[in-house]
């Protein structure tokens, strides 16, 4: 059977870019912290590659420490400064929601504002709020020292700058845009000093200890460098029509299903929906044996069977967060592949009717 892919968010097949510059480093032998032209070899790579991840995020280069992942980068939020607390938005990802902690009732010690900027499952776009005259965050009732953001489904995908973004510390995943797994980077605002993510060795300028990956690092550089390149030349914008002609299609036949922030903005791949009654779940297994690969929630929950809390945050009942299906689409995807994949949906929406009555 011919597969189509549709789970992007979940993670991005590995661009040619990548794939020709991890095969290059496989061939450096050297480790980046020794001093031989072999070790200065391997730092080049590294360096190479600390280049072109600040380009595509807009950063200062100095600014950025490479990790196994979004979720290492967010450890740093387990070793903020004594006394101050995490505050969460009610949306985030899970990698930011398991750091939640307002024990700090005052907020004498301060507090930390960790938020998306475009959510995986739905893909909708919150902008951090701006600072007070203080240089404070608003956030509710309180106020926030320090914000992170979750950066890692908007890189490549919208205008995005860590400069401009007024954040103190961002995360970013190398697999979400086309670069190998297991290897990320935590954006440190310069000037700002952290606890080390990983103690050891003292590499990444002593922000996180351990040799580093410099093949994945490489690949990640590289695919960075062209999804940039994507942005700037418009593939966005072709993605979004795709995902347009996707939901008219489906909603000029299933009436009931609720397109989750069809009229905010959000990244231009993503497409959440909602058809009450008809477990998300379900619908992915029927997808998947029609040859279509998409997910019901984060992928980093899979295996658990449960509503969406990002859902019911943003105000869906329990039986609309058990039955959202979320449709990821990238740069290859096409619209025959769209357009086949919502007649597929549509056959099984409809059998799924048949039973129902």
């Amino acid at each position: 059977m011919n597969r189509t892919y549709l789970d992007w968010n979940a993670t991005a097949p590995l661009r040619p870019e990548a794939r020709a510059a991890m095969l290059a480093a496989m061939d450096v032998v050297g480790n980046p912290s020794s001093v031989h032209a072999e070790g200065r070899a391997a730092k080049s790579l590294v360096e190479k590659a600390r280049a072109q991840v600040a380009a595509a995020v807009g950063c200062n280069v100095s600014e950025v420490v490479f990790t196994s992942g979004a979720t290492e980068a967010a450890r740093v939020l387990e070793n903020r400064p004594a006394g101050c607390d995490v505050m969460v938005q009610d949306t985030a990802h899970d990698c930011l929601w398991s750091h939640f902690d307002l024990s700090n009732e005052d907020g004498a010690g301060g507090h930390t504002l960790a938020m998306g900027l475009a959510n995986s499952e739905t893909g909708v776009i919150t902008e951090p709020p701006a600072r007070d005259a203080e240089g404070l965050l608003p956030y509710g009732a309180r106020k926030a020292n320090y914000l992170l953001l979750d950066a890692v489904q908007a890189v490549g995908k919208i205008p995005f700058a860590f400069s401009w973004s007024g954040a103190d510390l961002a995360i970013v995943s190398a697999h979400k845009f086309g670069g190998p797994k297991g290897v990320g980077a935590l954006i440190v605002k310069q000037g700002l000093d952290i606890t080390s993510l990983a103690v050891g060795g003292g590499q990444e300028m002593g922000r996180r200890s351990g040799t580093e990956n410099i093949i994945g690092i490489a690949g990640f550089g590289a695919a960075a460098e062209a999804a940039q390149r994507d942005l700037e030349v418009g593939i966005p914008d072709q993605v979004e029509k795709l995902r347009n002609i996707l939901e008219n299609t489906l909603a000029a036949e299933a009436n009931k299903t609720i397109f989750v922030g069809k009229d905010a903005r959000r990244i231009p791949n993503t497409s959440c929906f909602i058809t009450p009654g008809w477990k998300g779940e379900t619908q992915v297994m029927q997808m998947d044996l029609a040859g279509f690969a998409i997910s019901a929630g984060s992928a980093c929950s899979s295996g658990k069977v449960k509503e969406s809390r990002v859902l019911r945050a943003m105000g869906y009942d329990a039986d609309q967060a058990r039955s959202a299906v979320r449709v990821s689409l990238g740069p290859t995807t096409t619209e025959d592949d769209v357009l086949r994949f919502a007649e597929a949906w549509l056959k099984a929406w409809s059998r799924h009717q048949a039973r129902a009555a």
